[in-house]
C-alpha cells in the first residue's frame, strides 16, 4: 500500500505571499482558511472533515477562536501535512492572545531509549 507523502507548512515564499496578502504574520487560523481555499472546499465540507462545525471553523479562521496544540497536531495529521507549522502557529496564537508577545519555534525532540 503506498504511503501518503506529507504536506510540509514552512516558511517558505508561499507563506509569506500569504502573509503579504493577509496583511499580516500567519495565523492558525489564516492557515487552515488558506487550505481550505487552496483545496476549494467549502467552510461546511471543511469543519466537517474536522469533526467541528461550520460556525467553529468560521470562529478558528477569522481568529475569534484557538484551538490546544494537540488538537492541533490531530488535524494536521487528518488533513496530511506536517505537525509543526500546525501546532507553531497554534502556541503563538494563544500567546499573543493572552499578551504574550514571545516568538515560538516547535521542532519535534529525539526520545532517549
Amino acid at each position: 500500500m503506498p504511503t501518503k507523502k506529507k504536506k510540509t507548512a514552512t516558511k517558505s515564499s508561499a507563506v509569506r505571499f500569504l502573509e503579504d496578502v493577509a496583511g499580516g504574520a500567519l495565523t492558525f487560523g489564516r492557515l487552515l482558511a488558506a487550505i481550505r481555499l487552496g483545496e476549494e472546499s467549502s467552510q461546511t465540507e471543511f469543519a466537517k472533515s474536522l469533526g467541528i462545525s461550520k460556525a467553529h471553523l468560521c470562529d478558528i479562521e477569522k481568529d475569534r477562536r484557538g484551538v490546544s496544540a494537540l488538537r492541533a497536531s490531530e488535524w494536521a495529521r487528518k488533513l496530511g501535512y506536517d505537525a509543526e507549522q500546525f501546532i507553531e502557529l497554534a502556541v503563538q496564537s494563544d500567546l499573543l492572545k493572552n499578551g504574550l508577545n514571545y516568538s515560538v519555534k516547535i521542532k519535534p525532540i529525539k526520545k532517549v531509549s
